[in-house]
């Protein structure tokens, strides 16, 4: 079947590009994902106590306001049903193929247009859009002896709903975004909760409180008023970047964190424990008003020492001691650096994307690919954040690609990629410009490849990311067709 337009992934990004491919007159399009329903990542996470770490009035879509949000920082199930309700909103239902799991990519030069095998079927397509997210991909511990544990393992983004904790001996291993968020609520339940911590993070006290009914009817008749406070959250969330960019000021957050964790542990070797060596924002700081408490109940042991081994009724740590369990939880992240959708897309001359990045992720303005002719990335390389809502960056890379979409059909060119130079430059510049930034202090996380260079945050404020992708800019660009053939001749080498 050929279409125009495919887009690989049905959260924010996926949904998103359908929305405003559409509305720009980009009709001949289809949204693929592996799932059953929409929202990506909020349809996959479904743990207990699943949330936003980021205000509900930024975490949505700026052209779709929802005057309904029940609480200042929403959880998973709200976010997946603003995100059914805007499939539905905008005619967004026809276009979806779900169930349709993209297995490979080859961009064909001599037709211009990218060949697609999914689990539903082939296509083929002439602009691919990948939405697939740096927060799809579970990653697996590589821990000796995990496929011989003879209880229950499942990740936090697999959870097992079927599996009842009630009464049970719990390892979780991994202390980040997911496991602060669960621990707590599974912690009154079980017999044991054994807590393997690698390194303590950051924490700040979760300020979400109840959206009033006087709030939500103003902002039901008045739109101004939600998009009044909108624009407030967003300028306070967005100079919150600061502290990232000069580590020094993050100082002030750090006694606030402190502070809070002398309050909820009273027990001094435990709170050594959990007190965090490194500069705040190195790693993702968390914000949660329970986890530390939790940690102090009878039935709950934190464990600092690595995990030699896995056994089939516990886990070994490196000073030997043995750890009964009979349920292992990973709450060890995702390929963020690494995506496996890399090793699926093919482009000029069948190089794969996962070759193109074997030295690191790149992408100009975070979007595009040099080699890989119509492919455009949301949430590419550099575009994450620490600071506030990823939907900014989406929306500002959306307008990005309709740009240069209008640009294709103006010249009559057939497809269009950055070139290398102006790739290379932006790569160059963002590295610069992460010198001196937190994530640059010296700490492991998961920002970093395995070079040690910083793939996945944006080193700066919202505000300059969307001013710098405000316009299209051609002369960065190879098309084919049109007024430039540099492309037609490196397809034909």
């Amino acid at each position: 079947m050929e279409i125009d337009i495919a887009v690989v992934g049905a959260g924010f990004g996926g949904l998103g590009a359908a929305i405003q491919l559409q509305r720009a007159g980009f009709t001949d399009l289809l949204v693929f994902d592996r799932g059953d329903d929409v929202g990506g990542t909020w349809r996959d996470n479904t743990y207990p106590g699943c949330a936003c770490d980021v205000p509900s009035h930024l975490y949505s879509f700026s052209f779709a306001p929802h005057p309904h949000w029940s609480h200042t920082y929403s959880g998973q199930p709200e976010i997946q049903d603003y995100l059914r309700d805007c499939a539905d909103r905008f005619g967004v239902r026809p276009k979806l193929r779900l169930r349709h799991e993209l297995r490979r990519a080859d961009w064909d030069a001599r037709r211009g247009r990218w060949r697609l095998d999914t689990s539903g079927g082939e296509y083929t397509a002439r602009v691919l859009i990948c939405a697939a997210g740096p927060l799809s991909e579970p990653a697996l511990p590589g821990i000796p002896g995990l496929d011989t544990f003879a209880g229950t393992v499942f990740h936090s983004a697999r959870w097992r709903h079927d599996h009842d904790l009630t009464g049970r001996r719990v390892a979780v291993i991994g202390t980040g975004a997911s496991a602060i968020q669960f621990v707590p609520r599974i912690q009154p339940a079980v017999e044991r909760l054994t807590l393997f911590q690698r390194t303590p993070a950051w924490i700040m006290p979760r300020r979400s409180r109840r959206v009033t009914r006087l709030e939500q009817a103003a902002y039901r008749h008045l739109p101004g008023a939600q998009r009044g406070v909108r624009a407030a959250i967003y300028l306070v969330r967005d100079a919150m970047a600061v502290g990232f960019l000069h580590p020094t000021v993050n100082r002030v957050a750090a006694r606030v964190s402190l502070r809070m964790l002398r309050r909820q542990v009273a027990e001094p070797r435990l709170r050594a424990t959990l007190t965090p060596r490194y500069a705040m924002g190195c790693k993702r700081v968390l914000i949660s008003n329970d986890y530390w408490p939790a940690l102090t109940r009878q039935n709950v042991d934190v464990v600092s020492a690595g995990i030699s081994r896995i056994a089939a009724d516990g886990l070994v740590t490196d000073d030997g001691t043995h750890h009964p369990a009979d349920t292992i939880i990973l709450g060890t992240g995702f390929h963020v650096t690494d995506p496996p959708v890399a090793s699926r897309i093919h482009g000029r001359g069948g190089r794969s994307l996962a070759d193109a990045w074997a030295a690191g992720m790149q992408a100009y303005r975070g979007t595009t690919v040099a080699g890989f002719p119509n492919l455009f990335f949301l949430l590419g390389p550099n575009t994450g954040l620490g600071h506030t809502s990823v939907v900014l960056m989406i929306e500002a890379q959306l307008r990005l690609v309709v740009d240069a979409l209008r640009h294709l059909r103006a010249t009559g060119a057939t497809a269009i990629e950055p070139t290398a130079e102006a790739q290379r430059h932006w790569t160059e510049w963002v590295d610069r410009r992460m010198r001196g930034t937190v994530w640059q202090a010296g700490c492991a996380s998961w920002y970093l490849d395995g070079n040690g260079r910083n793939t996945t945050v944006w080193p700066g404020y919202v505000t300059g990311y969307r001013r710098r992708l405000r316009r299209f800019r051609p002369a960065d660009h190879h098309t084919v067709g049109g007024r430039d053939r540099n492309l037609e001749r490196a397809d034909a080498v």
